[in-house]
């Protein structure tokens, strides 16, 4: 199973969407809330080179917010990443 980080903000509907999409697929995930944690965000967008949550990380590599996951969900490359079975 891939290693798969969220970085979130409390107040963001896109944050609980991207987690429930993970839990969906019992993916374990560590979760990094940015909401006060001005470090964390900016560890974020250096990582990512992206301003807004969620961003998720799978196994290191950025793979964008809720809308990118959902779209390579769609198209069945999400699993693959993720290291489930197809």
């Amino acid at each position: 199973m891939a290693r798969v980080v969220v970085y979130t903000a409390n107040y963001c509907p896109y944050c609980f969407g991207a987690k429930a999409l993970l839990r969906s697929k019992n993916v374990k995930f560590e979760e990094i809330d940015v909401t006060h944690a001005p470090e964390r965000r900016v560890e974020m967008e250096r990582l990512s080179g992206r301003y807004t949550v969620p961003q998720i990380f799978i196994d290191g590599n950025p793979i964008g917010g809720y809308d990118d996951a959902r779209q390579l969900d769609d198209e069945g490359k999400l699993d693959p990443m993720l290291g489930l079975p197809a």
